[in-house]
């Protein structure tokens, strides 16, 4: 196992860190995704990528994607990298925020003021620090709508979908994926651009949520 992996596999703990704002705590996530195979890539099609959900830490109904607490030494960036490798063991590129979203915990004594971003995955691990109090599954956005137990976690999804699923300027697919890379298994891979397309400002909501 290499030195980065050993790293990773310790969880922060602990609140002294956290970032509030007007006595709200700032959550940070992430919607790791993936392409499928290059061949079956359509702009317009939403069964063209996958995205990442695992359990929460409190068994019971429904999926969520990876989130936690954004602390005072990192940037927003590197929160949202740290908290999906913990959860849910992937690494890859953070790209443009899809946006932010105001909600409380279900007893209501808590309010969040939480920040989500796609994650394009580029490596899987083996070991990360939730392995054994969570579960990770890849699936498809209509699994995913069904599924995700968070409203305002459903919201950023659909903000997502319409990101990727949108034509920049009718470019082609060769225009916007130019840097093609092949696994060992047959898997293409899409080297990620940043933003691929606009940000979109979804609408503020105030929900419950599981951790």
């Amino acid at each position: 196992m290499e030195l980065n992996d050993m790293v990773v596999l310790v969880s922060r703990s602990g609140r002294h860190l956290q970032r509030y704002n007007k006595g709200r705590r700032q959550v940070v996530g992430c919607i790791p995704y993936r392409f499928k195979d290059f061949i079956e890539l359509s702009l317009v099609d939403e069964d063209a990528f996958e995205v990442l959900l695992i359990s929460p830490q409190r068994k019971g109904k429904g999926l969520l994607f990876p989130k936690g607490g954004w602390e005072e030494d990192e940037t927003i960036e590197d929160a949202a990298q740290r908290e999906t490798i913990e959860e849910a063991g992937v690494r890859g590129e953070v790209e443009c925020k899809l946006g932010t979203w105001y909600f409380e915990n279900k007893a209501g004594d808590t309010a969040y003021e939480g920040h989500m971003f796609p994650l394009f995955v580029t490596e899987e691990l083996d070991y990360w620090p939730e392995k054994e109090i969570r579960e990770r599954t890849w699936m498809n956005v209509r699994e995913a709508r069904k599924l995700c137990q968070n409203g305002w976690m459903k919201e950023a999804l659909e903000v997502l979908v319409s990101r990727l699923t949108s034509q920049i300027s009718k470019q082609t697919k060769g225009e916007l994926f130019p840097r093609i890379e092949c696994t060992s298994s047959g898997r293409t891979t899409i080297l990620p651009l940043g933003c691929r397309a606009q940000i979109l400002s979804p609408p503020l909501s105030n929900s419950t949520e599981e951790a």
